[in-house]
């Protein structure tokens, strides 16, 4: 039985799992500079940045999956949801998690009158693309992500 709820402080340790998961998925987990204790911070301290939902195995009372998601703002379209991640655990996979957390976190969107979301995905991860390609996602072409390391 997989549920979705709003995540709380408590599941940031099972969160973090997730996110090193992914690192290690993507081939990138030498380049995770983040800790649990700052995501906990950046969460759920006097001044949030991320929100997130959790997909919830009641069986295993265990969380195995995220949608991990901030607002930024568009001159353009006015509010914005970004979403930053949908994790789901390896070991269930296939099972229509990744489809509850995004239509959760479109419902989310809605719901908080942003006028759309958006997200990155690599363009190698050829499952992450079909499974987008199910919602109708416009892909741009023409864009290149920048970036400032501090």
């Amino acid at each position: 039985m997989i549920s979705i709820r709003p995540g709380v402080i408590e599941d940031m340790p099972q969160v973090f799992e997730l996110v090193m998961e992914l690192a290690v998925y993507e081939l990138a987990a030498d380049q995770v500079s983040n800790s649990l204790e700052q995501m906990v911070l950046d969460g759920f301290g006097p001044q949030p940045l991320f929100q997130l939902l959790v997909a919830e195995d009641s069986e295993a009372n265990k969380i195995v999956g995220i949608a991990l998601y901030y607002f930024r703002y568009s001159t353009w379209k006015g509010k914005r949801l970004y979403l930053e991640d949908i994790i789901v655990t390896e070991s269930h996979r296939g099972y229509g998690i990744g489809k509850m957390l995004l239509d959760a976190t479109i419902k989310k969107a809605r719901e908080l009158n942003c006028t759309g979301m958006m997200w990155q995905v690599l363009d190698w991860n050829e499952p992450a693309i079909g499974f987008y390609k199910q919602f109708g996602t416009r892909f741009d072409d023409g864009w290149t992500n920048c970036h400032l390391d501090f």
